[in-house]
């Protein structure tokens, strides 16, 4: 039988809408969002078929999280690291971590962000050396999603020898000389329990590597950039679709109380218009975003550029309706009941999360310009 995805995310999608309040007011990771997408087959829906996965793509990965984003961002960015960190674990990790990944099992998750490179998560300052048939790491990793739910961190390290950019490990997130520094307390995603992880003298088997040492940058670049910036935009433009449409059913359904026709706010062409803006830039955003992942499945030339452009269009889409939705539904857009402040304060972490959009909308230029992206 066909695995269903669009039927699993509905499932999801109802557990995130029903706790996605309490998630935000509390900052409480969603768990039982994680839950119903462990039950539904979502955590293994990527896996291949031959370790137990439905052995699905991006493109039904990447619309799991635009309808889960709908509901709540912080689901949506844990499903976005899960699903990032699989890809890597997917192609490089042991066959008993691929199963537990297809069984769902394993909630994974991405540790690259450091202070000491900031937004440049290609480039790691943290080390890794070799004693015989174990690697000990050194970091200060600035944020990791599911830090304290993640059952191990994809992580990025200094090469053990030679001048490369970066390996990549698994790292189990039990492990001794690890600790979780806080919780998190931010504006948006609140739930999406990201935190500062410190190692030291963190041991790990060498066979935990995930790929060659000093080869993390082409894994970086060829696995995870692809995966992360398709799903990060599936995360903003479901924000985007979450405000636009609840704006719309504001519009529709608000009337002015004291003028005897009891006119909607829709009748007036100004709030039309606005809510005409937000429709027309979330079908425009979303246009590019099923075109990059079309050019990936395709091996097309130019989808290299185009995951740089979704990320960065997608970020700033969502702040844009963002801004929109405040708008128009005014003072009461302060207030929870109608939903849009939560999707408002959600929408902006995509763009400073690396690469961050001016990172992205300099690299775009320099492809547009043919200069080389690094360098």
């Amino acid at each position: 039988m066909t695995y269903d995805y669009r039927a699993a995310a509905e499932a999801v999608a109802a557990a995130a809408h029903e706790h996605a309040l309490a998630v935000d007011q509390t900052g409480a990771f969603p768990s039982h969002t994680i839950d119903a997408a462990r039950k539904a087959g979502v955590l293994g829906m990527t896996s291949k078929a031959a370790v137990g996965g439905h052995g699905l793509g991006l493109r039904a990965a990447a619309h799991v999280v635009e309808r889960v984003a709908r509901e709540c961002g912080s689901s949506a960015m844990v499903l976005t690291m899960h699903f990032s960190g699989a890809a890597v674990l997917d192609a490089h990790g042991s066959e008993p971590v691929r199963r537990d990944l297809a069984a769902g099992r394993h909630l994974s998750t991405l540790a690259f962000s450091e202070a000491g490179s900031r937004s440049h998560f290609w480039a790691p300052v943290s080390t890794a050396r070799v004693d015989g048939g174990t690697a000990v790491l050194d970091a200060k990793k600035s944020w990791i999603t599911s830090a304290r739910a993640a059952t191990a961190y994809v992580w990025s390290s200094k090469p053990a020898a030679g001048s490369e950019a970066s390996t990549l490990w698994l790292v189990p997130s039990n492990s001794k000389g690890l600790a979780v520094q806080g919780p998190f307390d931010g504006l948006g995603l609140r739930g999406n329990d990201s935190a500062p992880v410190a190692a030291e003298g963190v041991h790990v088997p060498v066979a935990n590597r995930l790929g060659g040492d000093g080869e993390g940058f082409g894994i970086m670049m060829g696995t995870v950039l692809p995966t992360f910036a398709v799903l990060n935009a599936a995360g903003s433009l479901g924000l985007a679709e979450g405000m636009a449409q609840k704006t719309a059913a504001h519009a529709g359904g608000t009337r002015y109380a004291h003028i005897a026709q009891q006119n909607a706010l829709a009748d007036l062409p100004t709030i039309r218009a606005y809510v005409a803006r937000m429709r027309i830039q979330v079908d425009m955003a979303k246009a590019l975003w099923q075109e990059t992942i079309g050019a990936l499945e395709e091996g097309r030339a130019d989808a290299g550029l185009r995951v740089l452009e979704t990320k960065a269009a997608a970020g700033e889409t969502a702040c844009s309706v963002a801004d929109m939705a405040m708008r128009v539904c005014g003072g009461m857009a302060f207030r929870k009941e109608v939903g849009v402040e939560r999707l408002f304060r959600d929408a902006r972490a995509a763009m400073v999360m690396a690469p961050t959009s001016d990172q992205l909308f300099d690299f775009i230029g320099k492809a547009a310009c043919g200069l080389p992206l690094f360098g």
